[in-house]
């Protein structure tokens, strides 16, 4: 049987892609929507197995509590339309209680799956720490389960539907398979994007025929993810994974060089995977929405998660944040925080508490561990420090007569947020957290540039002739995103050059990927890195 490990195996990209594509060209309508169901199925089946089940129950359940709320919201309509006006509070008060009940039930079960199969064996280890620490003999057995792949992925998606019924920005489906299809449609049930009802449901579910013009470019942006992937995020593997796990022997400057190295293997690996995901939908027909927006332009912070992971980020702040900011005790938290510490400040209070949250469970939605909890930390303390300091950061900047928009200075703000970045992905790729706090002192107080001086930086996982090519193909990646930071979009136009230049660029990126390819001899096959997530 057919079988492989990401969007990046032969596997798939040789066999199980082709041979989707080819079916779904010779079918009809509703023969396109059978293949895309059924090679959806079979992509999960192919990586998780038998965890197929658990998506299955995800889908069953959004389906049936879908319906609950919405026969419930006609129910309601259908009473208030032919109460009398002095009932009618009361009774919209008892629909909202009963579809309240409804969703945190519906959501219990999506998160509660989640929780169980990934936070547990965390909380219970940490329980048995606590025990022993207060001299207790006592322990519980730690569990273990094994993970379906994206799990975090599709809960998401699972619950932002229910959500969205429970406050009917979309409408319940009652058709079962155009649900399945929406959760489970295999170019982004791995890795995301995290997509929404209303983004993609009916277009998937309405199967367009196969177009020349998408097909060109699906495979356009499909090439750009694999130069990314395999010519530059694999190629650094070697290095990043010989200073974290031994970074006791290796100078501060090179655990600065690892760090930074990571930042750019993830973003690479994690957009060349969003390329993979977006292209091959673009191939059928569909418009996936884009998870990255060239983060490393960014002048601060939350600018950066704004184009960072942009799916995840607009769930926590669609789900998480707005509701919590909104709720009626964080207004009066705010009302009177206004009164007290000013238009600026007093805002930030409430903010501040429901940022708080959505870091928390940023740390954690990436994994159960302590790194990732300080990593969540880390992104709010930054984004509540911004938010303390901007009165004085605009003053100070007055008082010196700096432009805030001229070109020294934004690019001053790029790189001092691209160096806060590479600190945290440090904690974030670091073997637990004391792990990274040492690699962290090391890196502060233990750095010459003797590694550099010597060469030795060069024998520790990339040669020279490794750093040149990842070198130059970020330097092409830089100009092509400076290019779409102005509006150009070169593949676009490119799909509209003449054909000669077409194949001379496509027969370049399969060269290129031939020769520079990170495999073969020495080389490890490295599967995506937020599929782990």
């Amino acid at each position: 049987m057919l079988s492989f490990s990401s969007y990046f195996s032969s596997g798939y990209l040789a066999v199980y892609l082709p041979v989707c594509v080819l079916l779904y060209a010779l079918a009809g309508q509703r023969g396109r929507r059978v293949v895309l169901l059924l090679f959806s199925a079979v992509c999960f089946w192919a990586v998780s197995g038998k965890l197929i089940a658990y998506l299955l129950l995800s889908t069953l359940s959004i389906h049936h509590f879908g319906l609950w709320l919405s026969d419930v919201q006609d129910r309601s309509k259908a009473e208030l339309a032919a109460a009398p006006k002095e009932e009618r509070k009361a009774l919209r008060a008892r629909a909202q209680t009963h579809q309240r009940w409804i969703l945190a039930l519906g959501l219990s079960i999506q998160f509660g799956i989640l929780l169980v199969l990934k936070y547990s064996p965390f909380a219970v280890t940490n329980l048995n720490n606590l025990f022993s620490a207060l001299g207790l003999s006592y322990s519980l057995r730690v569990p273990r389960f094994l993970l379906p792949i994206g799990i975090s992925f599709y809960t998401m998606q699972a619950a932002s539907y229910l959500f969205d019924v429970y406050r009917q920005k979309c409408s319940a489906d009652r058709n079962l398979f155009r649900l399945a299809l929406f959760l489970g449609f295999f170019p982004q049930v791995m890795e995301g994007p995290i997509c929404r009802y209303g983004q993609t449901a009916h277009q998937l579910w309405e199967a367009p025929p196969l177009r020349y013009q998408n097909f060109m470019l699906g495979l356009q942006r499909m090439s750009y993810g694999l130069l990314k992937k395999m010519i530059i995020a694999d190629r650094l593997n070697l290095l990043i994974k010989n200073v974290f796990t031994h970074y006791e022997n290796y100078d501060g400057i090179a655990i600065a060089v690892a760090a930074v190295c990571y930042t750019i293997q993830l973003y690479m690996d994690f957009s060349g995977t969003m390329d993979l995901a977006v292209g091959a939908g673009q191939i059928f027909g569909f418009q996936l929405p884009e998870n990255f927006q060239r983060p490393f332009f960014s002048r601060t912070i939350p600018e950066f998660w704004q184009r960072w992971h942009i799916t995840l980020g607009t769930w926590f702040k669609d789900y998480i944040f707005y509701p919590l900011s909104m709720s009626k005790p964080l207004k009066k938290l705010t009302s009177k925080a206004r009164k007290r510490l000013g238009s600026h400040y007093g805002p930030l209070v409430a903010g501040t508490i429901a940022l708080f949250c959505v870091w928390v469970c940023n740390g954690l939605w990436h994994g159960s561990a302590w790194s990732y909890l300080f990593f969540g930390m880390y992104h709010f303390a930054l984004i509540l420090l911004g938010n303390l300091t901007q009165p004085v950061t605009d003053k100070l900047t007055g008082a010196l007569h700096i432009s805030r928009t001229s070109l020294p200075y934004r690019c001053f703000q790029i790189v001092r947020t691209g160096l806060l970045v590479c600190i945290g992905e440090l904690f974030f790729r670091a073997n637990g957290l004391r792990a990274g706090l040492a690699m962290f002192e090391r890196m502060v107080t233990a750095s010459t540039l003797e590694p550099l001086r010597n060469g030795t930086i060069f024998q520790i996982g990339m040669s020279r002739k490794d750093f040149f090519i990842v070198a130059l193909l970020l330097g092409a990646i830089f100009v092509i995103g400076l290019l779409q930071e102005r509006g150009i979009h070169l593949g676009t136009r490119l799909a509209q050059a003449l054909i000669p230049v077409r194949f001379v660029v496509y027969y370049g990126v399969i060269l290129a990927l031939i020769i520079f390819g990170a495999y073969g001899d020495g080389y490890v096959p490295v599967d995506p890195i937020y599929a782990g997530f």
